[in-house]
């Protein structure tokens, strides 16, 4: 607890000199309050209030507990990059304390709007976060907001300041051209980005390749009974040709999934989907890296939206949405990270009941 509070102290301050609560007291109550349930600045504040006793024998409240505008100010003035670069420095001294070593495995990459946090009259633009997702740990290791919707363009931000020597980083169709694969070998990574038709000519290729290659393509079916579906799916992979390579940067093989899904009502529908790969997979490691891939949706985004109700958020202005954001991102690797098998949302209601369980959330990251 106390490395946190040390690293939210490393924020810098926007506001005036004249500020009565310091910027790392106020980060950290919001934490706190974010791991107990609260969802918004109002809500944040009320936590407070209730158990000023018990917080201020953790961070000094000389003047009693903020109220929710101090909150809400704070957010909407703090400089993003700033909480990003305290949300990196903890990950990493979370990483440190856990044993944890440098992601390794599959890291998915994929943006989020944050539908309800748009700015008065702008409901057709909300907020875009990017998000790294480590698959293996199912933490979330470093985000930014794409200004203007730019989703590309803040990836390949994100990308040059994390270690992913090794890993495989995957990423929607949006994602498949040249920076990308580019900034992924950087990084000393492999790729397996989704193709479709907005890399026209590269998608070509790949059709013409399989459909060369008739029946001959090594291939494996996998089978998945869930919720009344039945979903089947077929995985292959090629070689890429020489035509092919010469329009995505390190571009070695071309995969295929060709997947069936059949509803409880026995309707069945079909997709087939390309992948574009810097090193070339088994078909049964096609299957496990794409599948992997959408635990990003399932586990990180489908948890912000049901366990922290971050669809619904109506903080609007400034960086006030981006920031509270980080904040969710923040409570939810906590949460996740301790051992417990309790769901996120049992963890939730034992921290705000129980003062024993709510120190357990820090102590065991030492």
């Amino acid at each position: 607890m106390e490395t946190l509070i040390s690293i939210f102290r490393e924020v810098r301050d926007p506001r005036d000199f004249n500020a009565r609560h310091e910027v790392g007291t106020i980060l950290f109550l919001s934490l706190t309050a974010t791991l107990c349930g609260a969802k918004s600045c109002v809500e944040i504040a009320e936590f407070v209030e209730a158990n000023e006793e018990e917080l201020s024998t953790i961070v000094a409240l000389p003047h009693g507990p903020p109220s929710h505008d101090t909150f809400s100010r704070l957010f909407r003035l703090l400089d993003p990059a700033e909480l990003a670069q305290a949300f990196n420095a903890f990950m990493t001294e979370l990483r440190q304390a856990l044993g944890l070593a440098d992601p390794h495995g599959v890291v998915a990459i994929d943006g989020k709007s944050l539908r309800r946090g748009y700015e008065k009259g702008r409901a057709f633009m909300p907020p875009l976060l990017v998000s790294v997702w480590d698959t293996e740990t199912r933490l979330a290791i470093a985000q930014t907001r794409a200004k203007g919707g730019d989703e590309v363009g803040a990836t390949l931000a994100l990308l040059r300041g994390l270690v992913l020597k090794g890993c495989t980083v995957t990423a929607d169709a949006l994602h498949c051209h040249p920076a990308m694969a580019e900034a992924v070998l950087a990084a000393k990574a492999h790729y397996a980005l989704g193709l479709k038709g907005n890399n026209g000519p590269l998608h070509a290729q790949a059709e013409q390749a399989f459909a060369a290659a008739g029946a001959d393509v090594p291939s494996l079916t996998s089978e998945d009974r869930a919720h009344g579906r039945t979903e089947r799916r077929c995985a292959s992979v090629l070689p890429a040709p020489v035509a092919a390579r010469a329009l995505l940067p390190g571009l070695k093989a071309l995969g295929r999934i060709e997947a069936e899904r059949i509803s409880a009502a026995g309707k069945p529908a079909t997709a087939t989907r390309y992948v574009a790969l810097s090193r070339s997979l088994t078909p049964a490691k096609l299957l496990a890296v794409t599948r992997a891939h959408w635990s990003i949706e399932n586990h990180l985004h489908w948890t912000l939206d049901v366990v922290f109700d971050e669809d619904d958020a109506r903080t609007r202005k400034d960086y006030g949405p981006e920031n509270l954001a980080v904040i969710r991102r923040w409570a939810q690797n906590i949460l996740r990270m301790h051992p417990s098998s309790m769901s996120l949302t049992s963890k939730m209601r034992r921290a705000n009941w129980s003062k024993v369980f709510f120190y357990e959330l820090f102590a065991h990251m030492r």
